[in-house]
């Protein structure tokens, strides 16, 4: 019986990318307009965004978030996964980045789907929380700045449902997490990671699907 997982080169990732479900043309247009980005590797991998989808149809998702949205690939990915009368709330303050998207959103018919906030994400969610939003989100994807993981991942706990799904990249931090922290970056996520490992309030599980993902289901 296997205890690791299979190392992936690009021969093997790209047998699982062509064996997962199938991308929507406007998924892999902005995959391949982003390939060229100098920070594309910011981008989550096709069987990433594939699993995310999948968990949001398992939830039955109408009300979704997304902290950090870069060129929009993931959004897009969640916004086809939901129902028409579906929403991504999608919170970034880089109006370059987020602008590659918005043609493949269109494509895709889902746009009306995304709603783009430009500005600090925790303004964006603190506002959704005075406006009365605990309880009513869904699914939440976090992948932004990690120094403030801690304090989206609070936000995101108020505002999704009990039964609802917090997900969270970058967690394995390319291994730096086992290693004593060089960065302000790794030491957000060791202490978040340690954090959820004993947080009462919350089902987990830390998954080693691209960079390390958290998935956090609010009891």
């Amino acid at each position: 019986m296997a205890h690791r997982n299979t190392a992936l080169d690009d021969t093997l990732r790209d047998y699982l990318v062509a064996h997962t479900a199938p991308e929507h043309p406007a998924q892999t247009g902005l995959r391949e307009a982003t390939r060229a980005h100098p920070h594309a590797g910011m981008q989550i991998g096709a069987d990433q965004a594939q699993f995310l989808a999948l968990l949001v149809k398992l939830l039955g998702a109408r009300q979704t978030i997304e902290v950090g949205v870069f060129t929009g690939y993931s959004a897009l990915s969640v916004a086809l996964a939901l129902p028409a009368d579906g929403r991504v709330l999608a919170c970034d303050i880089n109006d370059e980045y987020t602008r590659v998207g918005k043609p493949f959103w269109q494509q895709a018919g889902v746009a009306d789907r995304i709603d783009l906030r430009l500005a600090p994400a925790l303004q964006t969610l603190d506002a959704e929380l005075a406006r009365g939003a605990a309880g009513s989100y869904d699914f939440a994807f976090i992948d932004a700045d990690k120094t403030n993981y801690d304090n989206y991942y609070e936000r995101c706990l108020q505002l999704v449902r009990p039964g609802g799904l917090i997900t969270i990249d970058n967690t394995l931090w390319s291994g730096s997490v086992t290693r004593p922290a060089q960065s302000a970056d790794t030491a957000a996520i060791q202490a978040l990671n340690d954090k959820l490992h004993r947080d009462e309030r919350i089902d987990l599980s830390l998954l080693a699907i691209g960079d390390g993902l958290t998935l956090a289901r609010k009891r």
